[in-house]
């Protein structure tokens, strides 16, 4: 995908990166709560090490999610194999519940369509929020590879 500037979706922006969301990205991956099912909270200096491995590269994983001009979290899209791409989100506490990953989702399911792209979603079994999330917006359980569902 090439998200160029930015892409509105309803009322989130998913846009690229700039080194000015650094601390707000630290805010969002040093929380224990949000890191709980993905890695150990990151330190100021894994955030920036992410911030630009991932999302200041030249074809960005990760993308900034912002709704009324504040971050929310960020956005993984990016090729998984030649016939898909991965999705994911990881998204400030304060945002949760509100349903900006389930607008996200049916969004990015929408832009990998255009591009004739099948989607995939991983996460933890015991993720079950993220599983119920996809199931709803007509993702398929595929089963369980290397301790991912």
């Amino acid at each position: 995908m090439s998200i160029s500037d930015e892409m509105k979706m309803n009322h989130i922006i998913i846009r690229k990166f700039q080194l000015s969301d650094l601390d707000e990205l630290y805010h969002v991956l040093s929380d224990p709560e949000v890191m709980r099912y993905i890695e150990p909270p990151y330190s100021m200096e894994q955030t920036e090490n992410f911030l630009i491995s991932a999302g200041l590269c030249e074809i960005p994983l990760v993308f900034a999610a912002e709704t009324d001009g504040h971050f929310i979290g960020y956005v993984i899209f990016h090729e998984y194999d030649p016939d898909s791409y991965e999705l994911g989100w990881v998204l400030a506490k304060e945002y949760w519940g509100r349903g900006y990953a389930s607008i996200i989702t049916k969004n990015m399911a929408a832009e990998a369509a255009a591009m004739n792209k099948d989607l995939v979603i991983e996460c933890v079994p015991e993720q079950e929020i993220t599983k119920h999330l996809a199931l709803s917006n007509g993702f398929t359980y595929t089963g369980n590879i290397d301790h991912l569902d």
